[in-house]
């Protein structure tokens, strides 16, 4: 049996290896760890720096492209009866076609576009949340009302299609279905919510469930993450009461530990650094020391206002000794130090601008680039900035707009859409087009 585990692990960890170190396959990019390993790229540049190579237009979603073999891959939703508002805490009901569309990278031309009519009765209907993942010849989305759904990459024909509410009886929670699903060896992993499918592993080749695991009043928000702990391949799931670390081959739970985010808010994925994972949301922040040893303990706790980091839209970027996170109150960029949750320093004008002081859940995604060591920060102005960051300092070194944002809310103009960093550009979307902007020098 030990053997068979092993292989299986090694098995896992060879599929999780992208085919190229150039794609952008999922959420957060290869292997979920929000960097981009690209030589040559450039890291200087302003205002008219940058050249656009291309722009499509698109309808509203807040998934972000992914890129792979050449092809951008991005869902959308195209209302057909009905006007988007948005309310944090009333649904709003739509009518439309949730939509996958395949874009040459080097062109931008649409080789085709998939879809099939959904409902929306959510809050901030504005599209798709799911980041697509693509695994080989398919394509996988999760779509607002909990359609998960398997496409070939080659033509967009579905090979299969899973509802949550017809499958699980789980209700879509009051911001939509946002598990970005991701595929480790024969299984695709997504959050469902309710009495033992909290989260649920399917057949990537089938559909068909492989097993389901853990309870959940609310599906929560947050993807699963692949690790590996203690030589398994592992996944972590990040629910509304609580982060478990489960059997990625069979759900069977080797620890959990709780935390209770506000209003069911479990979004930001956990970072794992060494033997220590930072868990963030909205209301509280841990860090887990010995999460590979079998005895994981909780070392730090915080739900403080001037203690930690607490993401939303936005994961943090675990680095050696220094967490980088967006939080949701203060909208602040700002760094903690791991072992004792102490914040370092702060920034709030580089997320929302400097005439936005005091406004809630400022947002920017951050991305490492591993050759310069320097990293991309994607703002909610569409600006896109190279910054140097360490525990000790913060400085802007470049910064570009790149889209507009035409996304409301909070009374202000947003985009809350993580771009793709591949084929030596940064892929980004709005609600009305999709960019493709050269980065190599």
């Amino acid at each position: 049996m030990m053997v068979v585990r092993c292989a299986f692990a090694l098995l896992l960890c060879v599929l999780a290896i992208p085919a190229s170190a150039e794609d952008w396959p999922q959420w957060l990019g290869p292997n979920s760890a929000s960097e981009w390993n690209a030589e040559g790229v450039k890291t200087q540049f302003g205002d008219g720096d940058l050249t656009t190579r291309w722009r499509v237009p698109c309808g509203p979603g807040y998934s972000g492209p992914v890129v792979v073999g050449g092809k951008v891959y991005l869902s959308d939703y195209e209302v057909t009866e009905g006007t988007i508002e948005n309310n944090p805490g009333r649904p709003i009901a739509l009518k439309g076609n949730e939509r996958l569309h395949c874009i040459d990278a080097a062109t931008g031309k649409v080789d085709w576009t998939k879809g099939m009519p959904v409902d929306y009765y959510v809050s901030y209907p504005g599209g798709p949340r799911a980041t697509p993942c693509v695994d080989g010849d398919h394509v996988y989305t999760l779509g607002t009302e909990g359609d998960l759904v398997c496409r070939r990459t080659s033509d967009g024909e579905l090979v299969w299609h899973v509802n949550y509410l017809k499958e699980f009886g789980t209700k879509t929670p009051i911001w939509g279905h946002s598990s970005c699903p991701i595929v480790v060896g024969d299984l695709v992993y997504t959050l469902v919510g309710g009495q033992g499918t909290a989260i649920v592993a399917f057949n990537k080749n089938t559909g068909k469930e492989a097993w389901r695991a853990l309870n959940s009043s609310q599906p929560g928000y947050a993807a699963p993450i692949a690790m590996q702990l203690e030589g398994e391949t592992c996944i972590a799931a990040f629910h509304p009461t609580g982060v478990s670390i489960l059997d990625a081959e069979n759900g069977a739970e080797k620890w959990s530990k709780p935390i209770q985010p506000k209003y069911g808010m479990s979004i930001a994925v956990p970072r794992k650094m060494g033997e220590q994972m930072f868990v963030t949301c909205y209301g509280e922040a841990m860090m887990v020391g010995g999460v590979g040893t079998g005895d994981p303990k909780t070392t730090w706790k915080s739900s403080a206002p001037r203690k930690a980091v607490y993401c939303s839209n936005a994961p943090p970027y675990f680095a050696d000794d220094v967490v980088f996170g967006c939080d949701i109150e203060s909208s602040k960029l700002m760094a903690i130090d791991p072992e004792s949750g102490e914040r370092l320093w702060e920034d709030e004008a580089v997320l929302v601008g400097s005439d936005a002081a005091g406004v809630r859940h400022g947002t920017g995604f951050i991305v490492r680039h591993t050759p310069t060591g320097k990293y991309f920060l994607f703002n909610e102005l569409g600006e896109l900035l190279v910054c140097d960051m360490t525990r000790d300092m913060f400085e802007v070194q470049a910064r570009a707009k790149i889209i507009e944002p035409d996304g409301e809310a909070f009374r202000r103009e947003v985009v809350w859409t993580h771009p793709a960093f591949a084929e030596g550009c940064v892929f980004a979307r709005n609600n009305s087009e999709i960019v493709c902007v050269a980065l190599k020098e």
